[in-house]
């Protein structure tokens, strides 16, 4: 199958997700996550109507957003702007973000959803370039406890979300998870309705400057029980761009 059919395909399986979760389709967001396919699938990706990408690595990603903007541009010169990615699509940086690697997403990326230590929240702060919009961020938590997992704790996500919602030119938009993969779908459900139980509670908390209004969470294989679980953007590759 073409990636057009397979965002047709997948398109339906969020919608259906969405229904029998009581939800409206629209509350879920579709990130296709592109990492190891080169600029043509994403290229392709868009000319199928979608535009919010997900990228593991950020030297590749970067090499992609430099590719699909300049695309962006000849294929309508108006668009052509100084920095930052395409106007027209958004970039989020969604693997383990290195202290060494926060300048080039700082300067490329629309997102971050790995942000787990505020030494990086810093970084990137301090590394957004003030001619670019707000970095949106998500902190990664580590829900289940995986050992090999990235993230912060659940009992100090709140602490590092204070510390990151107040940093100049970064949004703290919500919290990304990547639980352990479950045997049945009800073992991935009570994970994502934890990960969900821990957001509501960050909501309440305080305050915010923004609104806590995004839950990263669902891949292709755990896409329907996350949505069920209240999750507001799933990351999505093989389902798209198929097997690496």
């Amino acid at each position: 199958m073409s990636i057009t059919s397979q965002l047709e395909v997948l398109r339906k399986r969020i919608d259906k997700a969405s229904t029998q979760a009581g939800r409206s389709p629209a509350s879920v967001t579709l990130l296709a996550v592109s990492k190891t396919f080169g600029a043509d699938a994403v290229i392709e990706a868009v000319q199928a109507g979608q535009r919010a990408f997900g990228e593991n690595y950020v030297q590749e990603g970067v090499e992609k957003i430099l590719a699909l903007r300049a695309w962006s541009q000849a294929q309508d010169p108006s668009l052509a702007k100084e920095g930052g990615a395409s106007p027209t699509l958004q970039w989020h940086c969604i693997g383990p973000l290195q202290s060494n690697k926060t300048r080039p997403v700082a300067e490329h990326f629309d997102w971050v959803h790995s942000v787990d230590r505020l030494k990086i929240a810093q970084r990137l702060s301090e590394q957004r370039p003030a001619h670019l919009p707000p970095l949106q961020v998500c902190l990664q938590v580590n829900i289940d406890g995986g050992p090999n997992k990235a993230g912060v704790a659940p009992a100090q996500a709140l602490a590092l979300a204070q510390a990151v919602a107040v940093l100049p030119r970064l949004v703290l938009r919500g919290l990304m998870t990547i639980p352990e993969p479950a045997p049945d779908f009800e073992t991935a459900l009570a994970v994502h309705r934890r990960t969900r139980a821990l957001f509501e509670t960050l909501q309440a908390s305080q305050p915010w400057p923004a609104p806590l209004d995004t839950l990263s969470m669902g891949m292709s294989a755990d896409l329907e029980a996350a949505v069920a679980g209240g999750s507001t953007l799933v990351r999505v590759g093989t389902a798209i761009f198929g097997g690496r």
